[in-house]
């Protein structure tokens, strides 16, 4: 057998070598996600200490029992790896990221992935729409609306709002072309990927289930924070005030939603009957258990899903 001509045998390139700087760096930067969040929840305990002096001394005092039942909630309502991302950027963009980076990395294509997470956010807040309702429905005595109940001229603003962002996007897909495509593309690929799970009796639940519940949680680890206060108020109030102050202001960029909703539960709770120190210390227990409770552990899990490359 003649040998094989020098043109015909493969190149073989040796394996780029990495300097321990370059290395460092590298290791630096898949870290990152993960040390954000910390390094923002210090920056704000450090400006805002008193309030979080003050929130700690409330809680030193307050019922172990129904902390306890907080934290349980907690634990049924959060994923520690998507929790660490979604705290540092606003309207869960995070853990969206974190979503759909591992479903890239499970082999899912990008159109598939991002169909199903624009259906689930979609679905969140129709179901908390219909928690909401129908609490209002179930409770329509017991909740003391009052002044909570928006006037003529917000509700105005709010249609003509949504009227001009559904005006906007439909002159953006008809003026600029090249947006058209990939637009009518992916509304495509998620009315199919639509139809095919409500095929799954299974995933509707998990689906729809699980957006509905998720409120309803997050209500109950501020009722179980109030209630270890003394929080004056039902559970039925405490998890309505959540509902009515996330839907107002939930569309506010602020990481993780902390700052808008804090302060629209806590004016929310104080106009069902609650002290304002009071409603902001459940708050502030609320965001510990919350936030800074699973962001120790979401980081460190998300770490370690970026150092194996899962992410």
């Amino acid at each position: 057998m003649s040998p094989l001509p020098l043109d015909d045998l493969p190149v073989v390139h040796p394996a780029p070598v990495r300097s321990p700087a370059a290395a460092r760096l590298a290791r630096l930067t898949r870290l990152t996600p993960a040390l954000l969040p910390l390094l923002a929840i210090g920056a704000w305990a450090a400006v805002d200490w008193r309030a979080v002096s003050e929130g700690a001394a409330r809680l030193a005092a307050a019922d172990p029992r129904w902390l306890l039942a907080g934290v349980f909630f907690t634990c049924l309502g959060w994923v520690a790896a998507a929790g660490a991302a979604n705290h540092i950027l606003p309207a869960s963009i995070g853990a969206h990221a974190v979503t759909l980076r591992f479903l890239q990395r499970r082999g899912i294509p990008l159109a598939r992935a991002t169909a199903s997470l624009a259906l689930y956010s979609l679905v969140k807040p129709v179901a908390k729409t219909v928690v909401l309702v129908a609490f209002l429905v179930a409770l329509p005595d017991a909740l003391r609306l009052g002044d909570l109940a928006p006037d003529t001229w917000t509700l105005l603003m709010a249609a003509g709002a949504a009227v001009l962002a559904l005006a906007t996007a439909a002159l953006l897909l008809t003026v600029v072309r090249p947006l058209r495509r990939p637009a009518l593309g992916f509304v495509r690929t998620a009315l199919a990927e639509a139809r095919t799970l409500h095929t799954r009796p299974s995933r509707v639940l998990a689906l729809w289930g699980g957006s509905a519940a998720a409120p309803v949680l997050q209500g109950s680890v501020i009722a179980s924070v109030g209630f270890s206060l003394g929080l004056p108020l039902s559970w039925a109030q405490v998890v309505l005030a959540l509902l009515l102050a996330s839907t107002a202001v939930g569309a506010v960029p602020a990481p993780g939603g902390i700052g808008p909703v804090d302060a629209a539960m806590v004016f929310t709770m104080a106009a069902f009957g609650a002290p304002v120190s009071l409603a902001t210390a459940t708050v502030i227990g609320y965001r510990v258990l919350t936030v800074w409770i699973p962001l120790l552990p979401g980081a460190l899990v998300l770490s370690a899903l970026i150092h194996r490359e899962v992410l």
